[in-house]
């Protein structure tokens, strides 16, 4: 059947009926709901519980925040999962994922505190099969668990799928709805709708496919079909399981995936507040001791909303009991606030909070930052390692009292415009944008304050500004991460498995020695397994053709871990003077592209000679190797609380950025450059060992988030020998390296800069470069 229209009546709070499940179940904690969950799904139905993700999303440019469970899978709903992982053998999967939805598509930022149910940070429950059970599996856990371990009365839920559109020539999903019917839902519980509620995607091109929806009415005793997707705060959706069956390709037609996928996905705020008979989520165990926290200084939560809230007190506890959590989480997973991307969402939030706190509840400086503990007490059970308080409360209260300033800063400077102009005049758009994007000051708070006075804004020219700005954004972000010639996708990666082709062995690109102190890199010959033109799989390549090379082996370095992929050039055996040169490297799912202009015909099946550019693969290793000893020499010299939060390396220099507590003095950077130049003049030995996973994990001063096997860099001493992770450098890396350390000869911090509060980016040279660059002695 086609999506029905349903008649909409006016949607009402009223209070629960004798059948609420009021005041809570016992054992309803939102720990024991959690447990349940992951239990449920690990031991009765075979789940491999994995750790939720930090909030700042892992290679994944198209994201500020984790916003969903589904973000870590990626790989492997796309196929790009490196086969070596322990991701590639995931078949059924469960977890409970931190996740924010604040700033780009999903963004409940404006909307926290103006109702009981939004937030920028929740938890997302989820389970997930990867080409493993499809429909009537995921239908019939997700009912079990809600009405007979959770105890959720069947007669208060209603449940959504997908009715088919016919301009898109999509078909109902009938085989959902006698699913259903068959687990015992009454046909008048099961509501078709269309495209925008119940057919997900995860963007303009990948996997999707038709979804369907629990919601639950937490009235009961009625018919509620009416108000179920009808932004009624009394039938809410609590879980949703997606069924990926397509693949929406760039001219936006669809093609069935090779394999089929579910992705499943329940807010455990909302979850909490049905399993405790709340109608707010602010009145579970989850916000009730943040609540009592702000209450103890403040006093007086009441949980109104809208006009009954007078004066907005209950909207800033909620405003200020959600963001505390948020920025507690962000920070925690070294998402500081700053100036641009996440970490500007991050400031906003935290702004946002400090002003509530202090403008409407009146609390004192640092009241925000005292919440902390609440918060680490809440998510204590949280199945993924906690974070130390105190950086985080400094952070907080360091960038609240940057705000104050800034707000002092911006009143002085306003007032200073309005004397200087006509009266008459509106507010200049100039200095307002100027006011809000350099120092932070909120919008909406100049409005209120130039109205106070009898001034307009020059709304029109303040509008123009941001629009300019948001296309700089937009080019910026598109510039950036523009797409390679050759971009394999799930279906690009499963033709090639099911042709058989296999992985590349890339191990060559290790393969160089050390002879006469000189390096060698041997060049390696391999075969044309496949070529792409676009996307297509194509036999030949005509001469002067753009197109990636999928060979057999590779000894290309393609570009990651922050590293720039090698250079270089191929030459055909039979054709041994035309030089294809190879103009950029990926890799995806466990092949590796070349991608090149063909300077003559090639066909699958050839047989080539690839030829690494030397001078720019050693530049690399020089440059990766020095960062390595920069990471080591700042912990050494700042402490151990120094985290590395990014870094590129390229042949002409390195760039390194860090967590770190203040400003970095020029006497500190100079010891930092000693330290890094007594390990280079020691020319002390660099190991790699490929170890077990769990064999890493012992290792001190690791963070074992890669595959396994793991690849551990080390310096002068093997890392299954080290005793401290002070003791030398060590590193999880996939980079190439120095097999000596005296090769760097040099290294000079040509910059170092604050990035945001709370992180410095250093660039350094190294070499002959650092020579050019060092201030000569003083004499």
């Amino acid at each position: 059947p086609a999506a029905r229209a349903v008649p909409r009546p006016a949607c009402r709070l009223r209070a629960p009926s004798a059948r609420a499940l009021s005041g809570g179940a016992p054992g309803s904690s939102s720990a024991r709901v959690r447990r349940t969950f992951l239990d449920f799904f690990e031991q009765r139905h075979g789940h491999r519980v994995v750790p939720s993700s930090p909030v700042r999303p892992r290679g994944d440019p198209s994201l500020l925040f984790v916003n969903a469970g589904m973000n870590q899978f990626k790989p492997l709903l796309l196929g790009t999962a490196d086969p070596r992982s322990e991701m590639a053998s995931y078949r059924r999967v469960a977890n409970s994922q931190k996740c924010v939805r604040a700033g780009g598509k999903h963004n409940d930022l404006e909307d926290v505190g103006r109702d009981v149910y939004h937030h920028t940070f929740f938890e997302m429950l989820g389970s997930w099969s990867f080409g493993d059970y499809f429909k009537e599996e995921a239908c019939s856990m997700a009912w079990t668990l809600l009405t007979e371990h959770y105890g959720i009365p069947p007669d208060r839920l209603y449940v959504s799928y997908f009715g088919g559109e016919a301009a898109a020539a999509l078909p109902a999903d009938e085989e959902t709805r006698q699913i259903w019917l068959s687990l015992g839902v009454p046909a008048e519980r099961l509501l078709p709708f269309g495209l925008k509620e119940n057919f997900w995607e995860m963007g303009d091109s990948g996997p999707c496919g038709p979804c369907t929806e629990i919601h639950y009415d937490h009235q009961g005793a009625r018919d509620a079909a009416a108000l179920v997707n009808a932004d009624c705060p009394d039938v809410v959706e609590i879980w949703n399981l997606v069924f990926m069956q397509y693949n929406r390709e760039a001219d936006r037609s669809l093609r069935p995936l090779p394999q089929h996928s579910v992705d499943t996905g329940m807010g455990l705020e909302r979850l909490v507040s049905v399993l405790q008979g709340k109608r707010s989520n602010y009145d579970t165990d989850l916000f009730s001791p943040l609540m009592d926290a702000i209450q103890a200084g403040v006093g007086g939560y009441r949980g109104r909303t809208g006009a009954a809230d007078q004066g907005k007190v209950d909207m800033a506890y909620r405003v200020v009991a959600d963001h505390v959590r948020t920025l507690a989480v962000c920070i925690a997973d070294g998402v500081n606030p700053g100036m641009s991307g996440a970490e500007l969402v991050l400031r906003r939030i935290l702004r946002r909070a400090v002003r509530f706190s202090v403008e409407v509840l009146q609390a004192p400086p640092g009241a925000l930052a005292s919440l902390v503990p609440t918060v680490v007490h809440i998510l204590v059970t949280h199945p993924s390692p906690l974070w130390p308080r105190p950086p985080v409360m400094e952070i907080i209260d360091e960038n609240e009292a940057q705000f104050l300033s800034c707000l002092q800063q911006g009143s002085r400077l306003m007032d200073r415009t309005l004397h200087r102009m006509d009266r008459q005049q509106a507010f200049p758009a100039a200095v307002a944008w100027s006011l809000h994007r350099n120092l932070g000051f909120p919008l909406d708070l100049l409005e209120l304050m130039l109205e106070d006075r009898g001034v307009g804004l020059d709304r029109d020219g303040l509008e123009r500004l941001i629009s300019e700005d948001n296309q700089k954004v937009r080019y910026t972000h598109t510039h950036t991460h523009t797409q390679a010639v050759v971009s394999l996708d799930v279906l690009s990666l499963a033709e090639l498995q099911r042709r058989g082709v296999p992985h590349t062995d890339d191990r060559h690109k290790y393969a160089y020695s050390l002879q006469d102190g000189r390096y060698v890199f041997p060049a390696c010959r391999a075969t044309v397994l496949a070529l792409y033109s676009g996307q297509a799989l194509v036999s030949e390549v005509s001469e002067g053709q753009r197109c990636g090379v999928l060979l057999d082996r590779t000894c290309f370095y393609a570009e990651q871990g922050g590293q720039s992929h090698d250079q270089g050039f191929f030459t055909r055996d039979d054709l041994q003077d035309v030089v294809f040169p190879v103009e950029a490297v990926v890799q995806a799912g466990g092949f590796v592209v070349h991608q090149v202009t063909a300077a003559e015909r090639l066909q699958t099946g050839d047989q080539v000679t690839l030829h690494l550019d030397q001078a720019q693969r050693l530049a690399c290793m020089v440059k990766h190797t020095a960062t390595h000893l920069l990471n080591f020499a700042l912990r050494r010299v700042l402490g151990p609380a120094v985290q590395q939060r990014g870094s590129h390396v390229a042949a002409d220099r390195l760039r390194f950025d860090f967590s770190v507590k203040g400003s970095v003095g020029g006497a500190e950077l100079q010891q930092v450059e000693s330290c890094v130049q007594s390990i280079i003049s020691a020319n002390q030995r660099v190991y790699t060992e490929e170890l077990p996973l769990e064999r890493a994990r012992a290792v001190p001063g690791l963070r074992t988030v890669y595959p396994d096997p793991v690849r551990v860099v080390s310096v002068a001493v093997p890392a299954s020998q080290l005793q401290t992770d002070s003791q030398t450098s060590v590193e999880l890396c996939c980079g190439t390296h120095l097999l000596h350390t005296g090769a760097i000869q040099d290294l000079v911090i040509v910059s170092e800069r604050q990035m945001v509060r709370g992180v410095s980016r250093v660039v350094a040279v190294t070499g002959p470069q650092a020579a050019q660059v060092r201030p000569p002695p003083h004499r």
